[in-house]
């Protein structure tokens, strides 16, 4: 026996004893920070390398031959079928090739195949083994591309736009947002009246009715006018544009203000989706444009659930997904395609925002500490029987805090990425954009829904969308001077 260094060179895989396992070369660690998966895909690519080497694949470049040797054994075979002279002698020894071909054993290493005269007088037996090899070897490379996408998933595609070279660099404005938020506490408002205030919900809105309704309350109490958007929020983003964009124009037309936007999730990517496609006819009413924990760049969550070649198509994911949101939730599955990194990259390189609109972007990272387990969001109210004068509502809860926790632990594990539970903090960054990173912990339904458990010494959700949007107000303004800095 060789000593414990030495490699055995006639095998396919060796033991390296320094670090205590078999050495595979060409299977590279698929995921470095889930090592039990990476583990169990060597494995796999393992077992699939030994049934390859079992059942030997042809050349493609034989396709040609392969054409004619089927057409001959097929003829060959309609022969000895309708012939008188075929012997169960002969029968006999076709099957037991077969079983040759089939069974084939393993000699110092390596597969023992049928003899070549054995194999011309049993010309069906080849092209069954053939048949066998190249399917069986098919169906392993496949389950091994499969897994190898499953375990990968959006790693390369997160934060591409901050990566992309044509993008426009962005800008700080955490500190300005800072100051004006404190200013908004201690009772200093700053948003002219002279501006319509539109706030354009995100996905599955249709199903929350208090989508952004403190917000909007809390703006008319300050007298200003403000409207929250009425639109299909489960429609696609072009179709949801259209909207936006005819929804601006009816605004404008009967008050001849222009129209300042803060839109929240997939809101604020219909909205940027409108501006970018319709800028000339409305660059004279748009005053501005702020995204609230939008997916600018796209999403983790879509594009891992619809990608295709996955572990996920042997249940058919994607058709239980349509089923939810076409017919749960009444929309278009192409809602959530549009989130996707793979049509995010295509739209925003074929519409670009335009330079001259003021831009603010906002994200936010979700804690996953056990106590927002009961926390709890208030989505809609339920009308109870009226038995005085006042009608009686029951709030309607949903732990929305505990489910954005969970998905905001789960991309931290698998992407080692901060997110707010559904949008991770790089793809909400705006090209170009003035950028608001605050540090404190806020999940992605915090913005738009009431907690009972909120701090009441921090500032509320309306508060931070009125400084949001008096910052886009003061980015505006510089835009106007030329000076292209904060001056807050």
């Amino acid at each position: 026996m060789g000593s414990r260094d030495s490699r055995n060179r006639g095998s396919d895989w060796e033991w390296d004893w320094a670090a205590g396992r078999e050495y595979r070369p060409g299977l590279p660690q698929l995921f470095t920070s889930v090592p039990t998966l990476s583990e169990a895909a060597s494995y796999l690519a393992e077992s699939t390398s030994i049934f390859t080497r079992c059942l030997p694949v042809r050349s493609l470049s034989q396709d040609d031959d392969d054409q004619e040797m089927l057409s001959f054994i097929s003829e060959e075979a309609r022969h000895v079928t309708s012939g008188k002279n075929s012997s169960s002698s002969g029968q006999f020894s076709s099957i037991q090739s077969v079983e040759t071909t089939l069974d084939a054993p393993e000699v110092h290493g390596r597969i023992a195949t049928v003899s070549t005269a054995e194999s011309s007088q049993n010309p069906n037996a080849l092209v069954l083994s053939n048949s066998i090899n190249t399917s069986g070897s098919f169906i392993f490379q496949g389950l091994i591309e499969k897994v190898r996408r499953t375990v990968r998933g959006s790693a390369d595609d997160i934060g591409w736009l901050l990566r992309d070279p044509e993008m426009p660099p962005v800008e700080d404005g955490t500190e300005g947002f800072t100051n004006i938020l404190d200013d908004i506490r201690h009772g200093l408002h700053g948003l002219p009246n002279h501006l319509i205030y539109l706030l354009v919900p995100g996905l599955f809105s249709n199903h929350g009715p208090l989508y952004f309704v403190n917000t909007k309350t809390s703006f008319s109490k300050l007298g200003l006018t403000c409207h929250i958007a009425k639109i299909h929020s489960e429609a696609s983003v072009e179709k949801n544009a259209r909207e936006i964009k005819e929804y601006i124009e009816e605004l404008h037309w009967g008050s001849k203000k222009k129209v300042l936007i803060l839109g929240h999730s997939k809101g604020g990517v219909d909205t940027a989706a409108a501006l970018s496609m319709y800028w000339d006819e409305l660059k004279d009413k748009v005053a501005g444009l702020a995204l609230a924990q939008s997916p600018y760049g796209g999403s983790p969550i879509a594009s891992d659930i619809l990608r295709e070649g996955q572990i996920g198509d042997y249940v058919n994911i994607r058709k239980l997904m349509e089923i939810l949101i076409c017919k749960v939730m009444k929309g278009d599955l192409q809602a959530l395609e549009d989130l996707t990194y793979e049509k995010r990259k295509h739209f925003l390189r074929k519409y670009r925002l335009p330079e001259e609109l003021p831009v603010v972007s906002f994200h936010t990272e979700a804690s996953i500490s056990p106590a927002v387990l009961a926390t709890l969001s208030r989505v809609a109210h339920a009308e109870l029987p009226t038995f005085g004068e006042q009608p009686a509502t029951l709030p309607v809860m949903i732990p929305l805090g505990a489910a954005m926790a969970a998905c905001a632990q789960l991309l931290q594990m698998r992407y080692g990425e901060k997110s707010d539970g559904l949008v991770t903090r790089r793809d909400a960054e705006v090209p170009g954009s003035v950028v608001v990173r605050p540090k404190r912990k806020l999940d992605h339904a915090w913005m738009v829904y009431s907690s009972p458990n909120d701090d009441p010494s921090e500032a509320t959700a309306s508060q931070v969308c009125q400084a949001l949007l008096t910052l886009l107000v003061e980015v505006g303004h510089n835009k106007e001077l030329g000076s292209g800095k904060l001056d807050v």
